[in-house]
């Protein structure tokens, strides 16, 4: 399965200790290099930088060849250069937060999923404790809209 991802999923799976989730789920993650950059910002944790900068087997980085287009233009660049490299090499899923960005993804024809649809998945293979992932995602600045919270948990709440 090919699947490009966006900073934030990376950077909150690292906040909330479950980066293992990306491997777990899906063997290997690239990233374009607008992507590294983020990730590797200085006020990102020093670890999570190591990661980006001395990536592991699961991780790869990859430049993008494709122009980027007016619709595109008007996203930041990881988000710009993840949807370009995510059509650029046929990628099965894009993994993306922004409402703007996971539009223009799904009008390119490509499958979107985000933070938390990888948390959905996660806590469907017992992978995770839903309630408590959640909870360490509320510790974090990651926007939660209320309706799609209250879904999830639903599902795995009695």
């Amino acid at each position: 399965m090919i699947v490009v991802s966006n900073t934030s999923p990376v950077f909150y799976l690292w906040e909330i200790g479950e980066i293992r989730l990306l491997p777990l789920l899906f063997n290997k993650i690239i990233i374009p290099e607008a992507v590294s950059m983020e990730l590797c910002h200085e006020n990102c944790p020093d670890d999570l930088k190591e990661l980006i900068r001395n990536p592991v087997d699961w991780l790869q980085l990859q430049k993008t060849s494709e122009k980027s287009d007016e619709e595109l233009n008007r996203l930041h660049k990881g988000e710009r250069e993840a949807i370009l490299l995510a059509k650029q090499i046929n990628a099965d899923i894009i993994i993306l937060d922004e409402k703007a960005a996971r539009i223009i993804a799904k009008n390119k024809g490509l499958n979107v999923t985000g933070l938390l649809g990888i948390i959905d998945i996660a806590a469907q293979r017992n992978l995770i404790d839903i309630t408590n992932t959640i909870k360490k995602l509320n510790k974090t600045n990651f926007r939660i809209s209320p309706l799609i919270l209250k879904k999830i948990l639903e599902k795995y709440i009695l």
